[in-house]
């Protein structure tokens, strides 16, 4: 037997023995705030990194270890760090990087949340984005300056769909040291592993096709092990860290440490000092939800394809973008990366623009109308409207979304079924 496990062992046991006292098969919840030292050299051993082990639940839980250990397996990383929601693990993976004075340069077809992170809120922190067209990945080059601190792209842009070319971008960001940072949300690491194409660090909203039910709140940052942080331009990594010990993350942990530096100042200074840490109860419900994994995703991909081809035929469709539909102008990178199958999400245009829009998300009964994608259900949206509203018309558009753009997260249900309710949806427009 070979010690490299297939993706569907890795999704059911990474992480996780039985429990070594109770013999319990499943994965204990550990609902506590904090654990207890075994010395004052243990707990001194502990803060200072010479040992790993478990202080207090902000910094890391035993549930919470499972899940990371899991992630970690599935993305093929070298650690992992689960936090609040996504948005918290982006928060966090950025200032982990950048401070004040640095730039960004980022995809411009983000999640509306994420756009505003960057284009509102980290400015007052002194980090400013610019945002280029990830359709080309030579607009990232362009944009870099010697402020640039990292590359940031999401696999399949939200809500556009747009597929992001990683290989090219990750050469770019060989060329200029700088770190790849994907949200891979929507492809999940049974469809696309970022890190073996190149990428540095991985974000992932747990909430979506991980969890998978719609269950719970959640994210995590996986560490690709695969980044130099000793270049001095990364000044939070070289300068002594006055927020852990006066530590230079790049140069005092030995070569084995240092591979997960990113990791580690992710889990001891945000974290830990900003305090968006997830809850073991929620850790628990993402696991059930990773194990089968494996078994929903090709369906929700096989159920999105068809709705796309059903839609693009439709006479009431303007548009339809799928990456794996033929003609998509995704369609060839999503066949050259996304070999296991395209995603569960579909966007389109109804003709007669967001009145009809409106109506047609209004008249829809098995879809179910709400702010979530990648749960079994299918869940339909109006991002202009909605997800997105906080963006001004041109930003919006600069993500790829139209006023008349419906978003679909195509669930598990009976094709159809769901065919038929967007049929019925359509006929009354």
């Amino acid at each position: 037997m070979s010690d490299k496990r297939g993706f569907e062992t890795e999704a059911i046991h990474a992480g996780q023995v039985p429990d070594p006292t109770t013999l319990s098969r499943g994965v204990a919840v550990h609902r506590t705030s904090s654990f207890v030292f075994k010395s004052a050299e243990h707990a001194a051993n502990l803060f200072s990194l010479k040992e790993f082990g478990n202080i207090y639940s902000r910094l890391g839980n035993p549930t919470n270890a499972v899940l990371e250990d899991r992630i970690t397996a599935l993305e093929g990383g070298a650690a992992s760090v689960a936090a609040a929601s996504g948005t918290a693990a982006i928060f966090n993976t950025i200032v982990t990087i950048a401070r004040v004075g640095d730039e960004i340069v980022s995809a411009s077809n983000l999640y509306g949340g994420t756009y505003t992170l960057f284009d509102a809120i980290f400015p007052d922190l002194g980090i400013t984005t610019k945002f280029v067209d990830a359709r080309d990945p030579s607009s990232f080059e362009k944009a870099i300056t010697p402020k640039t601190r990292l590359l940031y792209i999401e696999t399949i842009g939200n809500p556009a769909l747009d597929v992001a070319d990683i290989p090219a971008i990750a050469k770019i960001a060989q060329k200029h040291h700088l770190p790849l940072v994907v949200d891979n949300t929507f492809a999940t690491p049974y469809l696309l592993k970022p890190i073996e194409l190149g990428a540095n660090i991985v974000v992932n909203s747990l909430t979506k096709w991980l969890g998978g039910h719609g269950s719970a709140i959640g994210g995590v940052v996986t560490d690709g092990g695969n980044f130099d942080w000793s270049d001095d331009k990364f000044e939070l990594f070289n300068k002594p860290d006055k927020n852990y010990h006066g530590l230079r993350w790049a140069k005092d942990l030995g070569p084995e440490l240092g591979k997960i530096a990113f990791a580690l100042r992710n889990r001891t200074v945000p974290l830990r000092n900003i305090g968006a840490c997830l809850s073991p109860d929620n850790s628990w419900i993402f696991l059930q939800g990773i194990e089968s994994l494996h078994v929903r995703m090709p369906r929700h991909s096989e159920n999105a394809l068809a709705v796309a081809e059903h839609l693009s035929k439709h006479p009431k469709a303007s548009w339809v973008r799928y990456p794996g539909l033929k003609g998509d102008p995704s369609y060839d990178v999503a066949k050259r990366l996304l070999t296991k199958g395209s995603g569960g999400m579909v966007v389109f245009g109804v003709k007669g623009g967001r009145p009809a829009g409106e109506k047609l998300i209004e008249s829809l009964k098995l879809f179910s109308h709400l702010a979530n994608v990648g749960d079994t259900k299918s869940l339909a949206l109006h991002p202009a409207s909605t997800s997105h509203s906080q963006l001004t018309e041109e930003q919006q558009r600069e993500s790829g979304l139209t006023p008349d753009l419906v978003r679909l997260s195509i669930g598990l249900e009976s094709i159809e079924d769901i065919i038929g309710d967007l049929d019925q949806a359509l006929a009354k427009i």
